[in-house]
């Protein structure tokens, strides 16, 4: 009579964790004791290879790279690696860019794992929109200026019924909420839409002169970033030669940086 077998092997765990933005020295206690504790990590393109140093010798390192404009490992082949590995009994660790909830698929990824009933935890980790304006020396709220922020990728595109690809995301409504609520908007990938981006602000109704800042690689020492305002971003962001990875924030709350000590346009006005 023949019996089921099952698999001695213990099933393993997974984690997401949030590499942060770029700077080693801002990834959390807890992602540290995560990766020192992986037996496979697999980590995305962003992130920095010095935060590589906290894993263990024997860890098996796999690259999967996902960029915008550049070739990227496929979603679906990345969620099964993590799922294979967990049932081989390893300690996976999937280390993201920035925050893994924030723009990062991390959403996903966990409903994926939760699916082939593999519990996963989630590592938070500081997010490139907050580390943007941090490097520029202001704050994404503030009493005076912005009563809240909302963050939006700028290539969030849908596909209809006649095989066309449109932007999902209403950006003349968005600029009139932030006009009337006062929002500091902090846009994600949204340097190739550039154009489209500020036609559609604008005809929401922001004001030509709201201040716009743009920061590539923030918290990093390569950083650069380029102050404009809103009716200028697209001309000053071709002469600046940024590119991806940026961020770009637009808000009433840039008008401090000046008291902040970091560079300021003078469009700003008072």
């Amino acid at each position: 009579m023949n019996t089921p077998t099952t698999s001695s092997r213990p099933l393993g765990r997974c984690t997401l964790v949030g590499a942060g933005p770029g700077d080693p020295e801002l990834l959390t206690l807890k992602a540290v004791k995560a990766v020192q504790a992986a037996t496979v990590l697999l980590v995305d393109d962003l992130v920095n290879d010095e935060i590589l140093q906290w894993a263990r010798p024997d860890a098996r390192i796999v690259h999967v790279g996902k960029r915008g404009g550049c070739k990227s490992t496929p979603q679906a082949f990345i969620e099964k690696l993590m799922i294979a590995a967990v049932q081989e009994g390893e300690t996976v660790v999937r280390l993201k860019g920035g925050d893994p909830f924030v723009f990062g698929r991390g959403g996903e990824e966990v409903e994926h794992l939760r699916e082939a009933g593999i519990p996963c935890e989630v590592v938070n980790g500081i997010t490139a929109g907050l580390a943007a304006v941090t490097a520029l020396g202001v704050p994404l709220t503030h009493r005076d200026h912005a009563a809240g922020v909302v963050f939006v990728t700028g290539h969030a595109k849908t596909g209809t019924a006649d095989g066309a690809r449109h932007d999902s995301t209403d950006w003349a409504a968005l600029a009139a909420t932030a006009r009337d609520a006062r929002l500091t908007l902090v846009i994600y990938m949204g340097v190739a839409g550039a154009s489209h981006i500020q036609q559609q602000l604008l005809a929401g109704g922001l004001p030509a002169g709201t201040p716009v800042a743009v920061v590539q690689h923030a918290s990093l020492p390569h950083q650069r970033q380029l102050v404009a305002t809103l009716g200028t971003l697209v001309a000053d962001l071709a002469a600046s030669g940024l590119g991806s990875p940026s961020i770009i924030v637009v808000g009433d709350v840039l008008r401090g940086m000046a008291a902040a000590g970091a560079p300021a346009s003078s469009r700003f006005g008072t």
